[in-house]
């Protein structure tokens, strides 16, 4: 019967923020990955940034799935990170990737801070 609620409440409640986090974590490595490859001092906050943003959505997409105790304080502090690498993001959104980074940085955070 457990497995059943907590199927039903992921399938109806969590399942936007767990896309939104999955989402995000892929364009932030993406967009770190990219960000190297400049070698350039100007993107390494933007570096550090997507990266806590990926492993906090990763983490963040796994509390929700199982239904975690703690999925709602860890979507706070996801949606705060989120909102930050956005922020950088779009300091460097002539870049293509840095862009669309900071839109699924945006969106992952609405997300989460309306769980």
């Amino acid at each position: 019967m457990l497995f059943t609620l907590n199927k039903y409440k992921m399938e109806n409640s969590n399942s936007k923020c767990i896309d939104a986090c999955l989402a995000c974590a892929i364009e932030c490595e993406s967009c770190l990955t990219h960000c190297i490859n400049m070698n350039d001092k100007e993107h390494l906050t933007c570096i550090a940034l997507c990266r806590d943003c990926a492993d906090i959505c990763a983490l963040c997409a796994r509390f929700e799935a199982r239904g975690s105790a703690f999925a709602k304080a860890l979507c706070k502090l996801c949606a705060e990170i989120c909102n930050a690498c956005a922020a950088e993001c779009d300091k460097l959104a002539a870049h293509g990737c840095c862009k669309s980074c900071a839109a699924a940085c945006k969106k992952c955070a609405e997300a989460c801070a309306s769980m």
